[in-house]
């Protein structure tokens, strides 16, 4: 049950910031990013065992690793810039959140292109000339 030490933690870290940021709004800021950050490594060796069951089912099902690789990146891509707009809105500024989630989006749409390319050629060859 390490959903509930997650939820622990992350509930000490929201009492104790809402205390301290009456007087000191910059340590509860600072208090919610290292507990953002110690949840977000807490949860990497879970991330690490799904991402090794992802690639080990690709491999039986015969998927080009590209693929995956780049499915994973974008995964990787949604997550991180959905972390770093959280955290600029805890901060207060809504704007930057903005500018990376379009950042992350674009990203996104950048590695999705090679994906595209595939499907429409492969839709292509299935069509009549």
């Amino acid at each position: 049950m390490e959903i509930v030490q997650v939820v622990g933690l992350g509930l000490i870290a929201t009492f104790l910031a809402l205390i301290v940021k009456e007087h000191k709004p910059m340590f509860a800021f600072l208090l919610t990013m290292f507990v953002g950050s110690m949840i977000f490594l807490f949860l990497l060796d879970e991330i690490v065992m799904v991402i090794d069951l992802i690639e080990e089912l690709a491999t039986n099902a015969n998927i080009h690793m590209m693929y995956l690789q780049t499915i994973l990146k974008i995964i990787g891509i949604a997550y991180i810039a959905e972390f770093g707009a959280q955290i600029s809105r805890d901060a207060g500024q809504a704007a930057i959140a903005s500018k990376i989630e379009l950042a992350g989006k674009i990203f996104i749409l950048v590695l999705a292109i090679p994906i595209l390319k595939a499907v429409i050629e492969m839709i292509l060859a299935l069509l009549p000339t």
